[in-house]
Parts: C-alpha cells; sequence; structure tokens
C-alpha cells in the first residue's frame, strides 16, 4: 500500500511513470475522503465485535438473577410487564435457557416504542425496560452504518465503503515492488523517524490491512442501501433469495380461526422437543388464524433453524432450516456471520480484531505523513500529468463501477466538478511540494 502522502516519485523510480502517479493521484484523492470514515468504522465496528462481552458488562444487574426454586409461567411474566409498563403489542421473548439469566421480552409500548425489558423469570419482577434503539450497542451500530442519520447518512458510509475497495487496489498497485523499490524493502517493517517512519508504517500496515480489511468490507455490502438493494433484486429474479419464515413468504395458518392458544411455555417445549439450539426466540401471532414463530438464535448460522407452529394444536406446520437456503443466501448470510466476527469462534475475533487495528493505524499514518509533508496552504496533492488510460484499465474501470455503482456515480460527479468549478478555482490540483 503506497503512502498516499508523500512526494510524487520521478517517473524514472518506476516502471508505470506518467500512469503510476495518476494513479496515486486518485488514490490520495480517494483517501481525504475514506481515511475518515475508515477510522470510525474501523474503532465502532471493533468495538461491536464485543458486544456480548460488552452487554454483559454494562447490563450485568438485568441479564443475570438470583436462581430460584421455581420459574414463573412466560404469560405471568408478560402480565407483569403489561401491568408496569403501557404494552400495545409484544413482538418477541427470548430465553437463554439456563439457570440465573433473565427473559428478554421486545415490545411496543403505548406510543408505539419499540422497546425491551428484561425480566426475573423466578419473580416475575421486571428489572428494566429501555426503547430498543436507546441501548448502547444499538446506538454504536447505529452509528456504525449510517451515522445516526437514518437512510441518508447510510449512503455516505456505503460511498466510503466503496472507495475504501477501490483505495486499497490501487494502494496495492502503488505498493508492488518495482524499479529500486525491493521485494525485501516492501516487507521491512517501518524504521527510521519523522515523516520517513510515518510513510513506511503507511506501507507495511497497507498491505496487512487489505488482505483482512478487504474481505470485511466486501462481506458488510449486503447490508448497504445501494449494493444491498441491487443484490436484493438479483436474488428476487434468481430465486437465490433466502427462504426464512422470519418476515413472511409461504407461511401456512394455524388449522382453526378460533379457541385457546397454547402458552408460551409449550412453544418453547415444542422447539426443545424438535431439537432446535438455544437460544429461543417466539413471536407469538397476531391474527386468529395465525401461527407462531420459534427460532433458535444461536450464533452459528447452520443452527438457526426456524418452526412454524400451530398457536391451537402445537403442531409443526412448516420446518425451516439454514442448509434450505440456496446456496447464494447461505454465503451472504455466512459473510454477515464472519463481518461480525462470529463464523469461526475466537480466530475470527482475532482476525477481524487485528483488522479493526490495523485499519486504524493505516488511516492515522496517512494522514501524519500527509500532514509533515504537505505544502504550506495547499493539500499537497501528488503532481500526476495527463496519461492516457489503456483498454484494460478502461474496461476495469467500467467493471469497478459496475461492481460498486457508487464509485461510477460519484467519479462522474467528481470528474464534472472538476471540469466546471475545480479547475477554476484551483482546487485539488498537483503544486510541488517544498
Amino acid at each position: 500500500m503506497t503512502d498516499a502522502t508523500a512526494s510524487a516519485p520521478v517517473a524514472s523510480q518506476t516502471t508505470g511513470g506518467a500512469f503510476y502517479r495518476l494513479v496515486w493521484k486518485w488514490h490520495f484523492l480517494a483517501s481525504l475522503y475514506v481515511l475518515p470514515f475508515m477510522a470510525m468504522l474501523a474503532i465502532t465496528g471493533g468495538i461491536y465485535l464485543y458486544k456480548p462481552q460488552i452487554e454483559e458488562w454494562l447490563y450485568a444487574d438485568r441479564l443475570n438473577v438470583e436462581i430460584g426454586a421455581e420459574r414463573q409461567s412466560y404469560e405471568a411474566q408478560v402480565a407483569a410487564l403489561t401491568e408496569t409498563t403501557g404494552v400495545s403489542r409484544i413482538r418477541s421473548i427470548k430465553i437463554e435457557d439456563q439457570p440465573g439469566r433473565a427473559t428478554l421480552v421486545e415490545f411496543d409500548d403505548d406510543g408505539k416504542m419499540r422497546s425491551y425489558a428484561w425480566i426475573n423469570p423466578y419473580t416475575s419482577e421486571v428489572l428494566a425496560t429501555q426503547p430498543r434503539d436507546e441501548t448502547a450497542m444499538r446506538v454504536l451500530r447505529k452509528f456504525h452504518g449510517e451515522l445516526l442519520l437514518g437512510s441518508f447518512g447510510t449512503k455516505f458510509v456505503e460511498l466510503a465503503a466503496h472507495w475504501a475497495i477501490v483505495m486499497f487496489i490501487t494502494g496495492l498497485y502503488l505498493w508492488w515492488p518495482r524499479g529500486q523499490r525491493t521485494v525485501k524493502k516492501a516487507f521491512s517493517p517501518p524504521s527510521g523517524k519523522g515523516r520517513s517512519f510515518w510513510r513506511e508504517t503507511h506501507l507495511f500496515t497497507g498491505i496487512l490491512a487489505a488482505v483482512l480489511v478487504i474481505p470485511i468490507l466486501i462481506s458488510g455490502l449486503p447490508w448497504t442501501d445501494v449494493w444491498g438493494g441491487g443484490l436484493d433484486y438479483v436474488q428476487e429474479q434468481t430465486g437465490t433469495k433466502s427462504r426464512s419464515l422470519r418476515f413472511g413468504g409461504d407461511v401456512p395458518n394455524s388449522t382453526a380461526s378460533q379457541g385457546t392458544s397454547m402458552p408460551y411455555d409449550m412453544v418453547f417445549g415444542v422447539a426443545k422437543a424438535e431439537g432446535l439450539v438455544a437460544p429461543y426466540e417466539i413471536r407469538p401471532p397476531r391474527k386468529p388464524d395465525a401461527a407462531y414463530w420459534v427460532r433458535s438464535a444461536s450464533k452459528n448460522r447452520a443452527e438457526q433453524t426456524e418452526l412454524i407452529v400451530d398457536q391451537y394444536t402445537g403442531a409443526v406446520l412448516k420446518r425451516h432450516g439454514f442448509a434450505d437456503n440456496p446456496a447464494l443466501a447461505r454465503i451472504v448470510s455466512q459473510g454477515i456471520s464472519f463481518h461480525q466476527g462470529e463464523l469461526y469462534g475466537w480466530l475470527n475475533l482475532a482476525q477481524n480484531t487485528l483488522a479493526a487495528v490495523l485499519a486504524v493505524v493505516l488511516s492515522v499514518s496517512g494522514f501524519v505523513a500527509w500532514w509533515m509533508r504537505r505544502p504550506a496552504g495547499s493539500l499537497g496533492v501528488p503532481a500526476a500529468p495527463e496519461a492516457s488510460l489503456g483498454t484494460g484499465m478502461i474496461v476495469l474501470v467500467i467493471g469497478l463501477s459496475i461492481l460498486l455503482p457508487l464509485v461510477g456515480a460519484s467519479l462522474i460527479v467528481a470528474l464534472v466538478l472538476d471540469w466546471l468549478i475545480f479547475r477554476k478555482l484551483g482546487w485539488f490540483q498537483s503544486r510541488p511540494a517544498t
């Protein structure tokens, strides 16, 4: 990963000449936008990797209870919640099926606010209630994905993710050993002092970060609005979308439309009898002819089996396992698991943690090296003469613009602004370092 901040080398020191410096200039300009977002995403994402541990620390008094002699029924627990808090809808009930853990109920209050309640299963005491979007890790997740600005903010984050991939690709091209830069030097740890140290740190961490961060960026794209929306459309058209029963689809109704609904305890009993892996989550039916939805909330995606259970008879009307999804849907799901550091245990967690640290170091070292060498009163854009692109590079740019649509759209906008405004104002133009 070449330093996007040091002064441009002369053509004789590289085999790329003018084209090399042109790529360097675009790498530098992309970094101006990407690096602040990369640091933010790395810090927030790195923290979110430890969501279970952090929540266990923050909410120990509502997650853990003293083990009692006998559990209260889930109906009694929900009734206690209804008595102490206005409830307009019970969304779900989640249990871990181990002694000493609270029951988690997700509900809508009287103001339609989506909220959580933690209930002592032995006493039915409501330990705490809180709006879902005000829980610490939920706030962190929303900041990570949308800057707390909703669908408007998520576009900026997605744009940064798209350009980060381009930045890594161009950086790898620039880092590749050529001329006087040997393979040994390219893989050498940083040394020296001052700007030289920061420049070499950027080089060294860049290549390591590229290997670890690019897969994280790609695995996070299905969550995005533009790229993820496009993938969703492709899956819809090709029949490769997840067949999960969670959000509707071909879900059967109960065999009757009236009668006495079976209690929550019996629904959880069905889940255990069917071999589902704890934790368990159930969603009660909202209509007289609807059915219970129950699933395994295991972190292991392969264990996330779902059931549709007749609310009157307890019969399993439909069963859906992870293996029942199309191959593309399974790949996307496992990619999300990898993104969250859950796919292969502690090793995945450690790998993503290292990636987050490297991304922060890469961002900081790039900024410091740029700040130390930029000419006073200038951005210090690397000098890059006009260079023609070969057919291969044109195809590559078009291909990247198709695969990463926000790259293509923003590139067109940038070129138009450069032609209409930036060149006249002298912005983002190369100036020699002093």
